[in-house]
C-alpha cells in the first residue's frame, strides 16, 4: 500500500541515503555537486521545510519511508519533483505517488521536469495528462554535461 504523509525529522535519513546512490544521481540528472555533503542536503531540505508555499510529503510503501514528492513554485506556475529509492523502481510506487499527489495538490496547470533520457519517469507524468510543452538544456551536476531536458505541464 502506497501513502503520502507529512515529512518527519526521521524521514531526512532516508532521503539522504536514497540520494547517495550514483545511478539515481545520473537519472534525475539534475542534483547537488557532492550528494554526500550533508550540510548541503540539510539546508536544502531546511529550506524547503521552512517555506509555507512549498507543499512536500513522504512517500511511504507497506509502512517503509520510499521517498519524496513536492510541489514548489518556479515562477507563476507550480511544479511538482520526486525521489524515489532506486531498489523501489519498478514497482509502481513512483505512479501511485505520483496519482496520489495530483489527488491531493489540485491547483493547475502545474509542471514538471524530466531530463530526457528518463523514459520511465516521463510515461508517469504522461500517464497522468501531462504534455510535453518545451525543452531547454542545461548542466547536470550528476553526468557532468550539458543534457536535454524536457519541461511537461498538466492542464
Amino acid at each position: 500500500m502506497i501513502e503520502l504523509r507529512a515529512v518527519v525529522p526521521a524521514d531526512l535519513e532516508e532521503f539522504f541515503s536514497h540520494q547517495l546512490d550514483p545511478s539515481a544521481n545520473h537519472m534525475a540528472a539534475f542534483t547537488a555537486k557532492n550528494p554526500a555533503d550533508r550540510g548541503v542536503f540539510d539546508h536544502h531540505w531546511q529550506s524547503i521545510l521552512n517555506d509555507e508555499s512549498i507543499t512536500v510529503r513522504t512517500i511511504v510503501s507497506d509502512g517503509e519511508v520510499v521517498g519524496s514528492i513536492l510541489a514548489y513554485r518556479d515562477g507563476d506556475v507550480p511544479e511538482i519533483s520526486y525521489w524515489i529509492d532506486k531498489a523501489r523502481w519498478g514497482q509502481g510506487i513512483t505512479t501511485a505517488a505520483v496519482g496520489l499527489f495530483l489527488e491531493e495538490f489540485t491547483e493547475r496547470p502545474v509542471r514538471a521536469r524530466a531530463v530526457a533520457d528518463n523514459v520511465s519517469s516521463i510515461r508517469i507524468l504522461e500517464k497522468y495528462g501531462f504534455t510535453v510543452i518545451g525543452e531547454t538544456r542545461g548542466f547536470a551536476n550528476a553526468r557532468g554535461t550539458v543534457v536535454r531536458e524536457l519541461e511537461l505541464e498538466l492542464s
